[in-house]
């Protein structure tokens, strides 16, 4: 080496290298332009690289080819890393007229179709770990076309003896295989592909749909990959799969998913901080399937166990996306919905901690049509008013009237008949009768009133407004707190206008005794006083 041609370079920290400046300057652009004003300079010179893709090994590789003319052997598990240092170095057509590595990487990848699985796994690994740091993204791009191409041949077996933990994923899609044997065939790729990152993962399921791999084979994957734990990936990174995931199931055939798997998913998500959209959607995607649910299913554990065992906030909001379904809901998917709810229900009413409301909710949250029984909704009531002794006549017949007494069998009637804890039918009908009373009374004396605000004050209007507060304390002790409530603001704004025109009036009557007759009628255009001043 000539005096004056050393270059010591620092490669991410790890190592430092001899070498010689004019040789790499010859292939490498980057030090070719580093050191073009510099090269009859004696001094010792140094470089240091922070980001060198790959470390120092890759840099090893680099100068070796530099060193070689021009020549290196490139195989499956160094390809990747040539590429990303020969960017990086800018070793490539624009460079100089000698070899250049970029050329030479790539039309290695031509014979890409030949690689064994395992080195194509090999270089997954490495595109995913070096990029975005150079501009070699057609890499990544043909290692996943080609991994994606091998699942597709249908006589391809695993090339590795499948591990024990594939077992422990369960299959319950309608297109269930039907031997161990097969299953295996179809999925002996999943924990392979676990190393995918958000975005390779996000490649790898487009792929398969654009290359019509099974679309039940594509679900079960993506379940088990969010139902592993990949220990060697960070959680920002796990959140971000999942939320791929979610959005990838609209593109799958709705016969390919199962309400287990979307469960799974579902659970995944509220394991992890997902955000709220994407929760949201899968649950409107589950909700929409609610029919092929099963009780399971719904038995989800609320996250606020000081409330309610069960998270039956996450059942209404499924009941109601399912109901948004509208006219493609059929009669037989709204009996099994009905059938379902019903059980859960049962299953829901002993837990005292549950608030009326909250089951009020989920007893109503069906139409009475959804029904052909009512048997077991009663069953279900009857459970929670035993549970929940304390419950005031009012919401004992708020949960009561929902149940359809003509479709009851004579079974449920008969112990209706000795249940002295539900309200009799007479008694319910008195309710409702009086609420809906206090719904026309509260109806027609707040139209009378706001009109009468907009326009004129009565004398009277002191005694309406006396009347309505009594009906308005009449509708709280009947349940009907929070139908009135904007009634009584309502109500305090024009007890306030009272007042106020009150005081008005009396400024007025003060005014009559001083002003004289004639200058009161010489006001012929003033407006007339309202009434209540009168």
């Amino acid at each position: 080496m000539e005096v004056g041609s050393s270059l010591e370079v620092d490669v991410n920290g790890e190592e430092i290298f001899i070498v010689d400046k004019k040789i790499l300057s010859s292939f490498s652009a980057r030090l070719g332009k580093l050191f073009g004003n510099l090269a009859s300079s004696s001094r010792k010179m140094k470089v240091i690289f922070d980001n060198f893709p790959g470390g120092s090994h890759v840099f090893e590789l680099m100068a070796r080819f530099c060193y070689s003319n021009g020549t290196i052997e490139i195989t499956p598990s160094n390809v990747v890393l040539l590429n990303c240092a020969a960017h990086y170095m800018e070793i490539d057509s624009n460079s100089s007229e000698k070899p250049n590595l970029v050329d030479q990487t790539e039309k290695f990848l031509e014979g890409i179709n030949y690689w064994t699985w395992s080195e194509l796994l090999r270089a997954l690994k490495q595109c995913q770990n070096l990029l975005p740091a150079t501009i070699s993204s057609l890499f990544l791009e043909k290692v996943l076309d080609c991994l994606v191409g091998r699942l597709n041949l249908p006589t391809l077996a695993s090339p590795f003896t499948c591990s024990s933990n594939n077992s422990q994923f369960s299959c319950d899609t309608s297109s269930t295989c039907s031997t161990r044997n097969n299953w295996s065939q179809t999925t002996w790729w999943f924990e392979d592909l676990l190393v995918l990152n958000a975005n390779s993962f996000d490649k790898v399921i487009r792929m398969m749909i654009s290359q019509k791999l099974d679309h039940a084979t594509i679900f079960r994957f993506i379940v088990f990959r969010l139902r592993s734990i990949y220990l060697s990936v960070r959680l920002a990174e796990e959140c971000k799969i999942t939320e791929v995931s979610i959005n990838l199931l609209s593109l799958l055939d709705r016969s390919s998913l199962s309400c287990k798997g979307l469960f799974d998913i579902l659970l995944a998500a509220r394991l992890k901080a997902v955000s709220k959209f994407y929760k949201l959607k899968l649950e409107h995607l589950i909700g929409s399937m609610l029919d092929q649910s099963t009780l399971d299913h719904l038995l989800v554990p609320s996250p606020h166990r000081n409330h309610h065992v069960y998270d039956v906030n996450l059942v209404l909001r499924l009941a109601k996306a399912f109901l948004l379904e509208g006219s493609k809901i059929s009669r037989n998917q709204l009996s099994k919905v009905a059938s379902l709810m019903d059980s859960y229900l049962i299953e829901v009413a002993p837990d005292f901690l549950l608030k009326p409301a909250k089951f009020a909710a989920l007893v109503m949250v069906l139409p009475d049509s959804a029904r052909e029984s009512s048997d077991r909704l009663y069953q279900a009531i009857d459970i929670y008013l035993q549970v929940h002794v304390q419950l005031s006549e009012e919401e004992k017949v708020r949960l009561c009237s929902v149940v359809n007494r003509d479709k009851l069998s004579a079974e449920a009637l008969e112990h209706l008949a000795r249940h002295s804890n539900f309200p009799s039918r007479k008694t319910l009908q008195s309710l409702i009768t009086q609420q809906s009373k206090v719904n026309i009374s509260i109806h027609n004396h707040f139209s009378y009133l706001k009109d009468s605000s907009q326009s004129t004050f009565h004398m009277d209007s002191r005694e309406d407004q006396e009347d309505l507060e009594q009906i308005l304390i009449y509708a709280r002790r009947s349940g009907h707190s929070k139908k009135i409530d904007n009634l009584d603001t309502e109500l305090q704004g024009m007890q306030k206008r009272v007042a106020e025109w009150e005081k008005v009036c009396a400024m007025v009557r003060s005014e009559k005794r001083i002003v004289t007759k004639p200058s009161l009628h010489g006001l012929g255009k003033a407006r007339s006083l309202p009434k209540l001043c009168s």
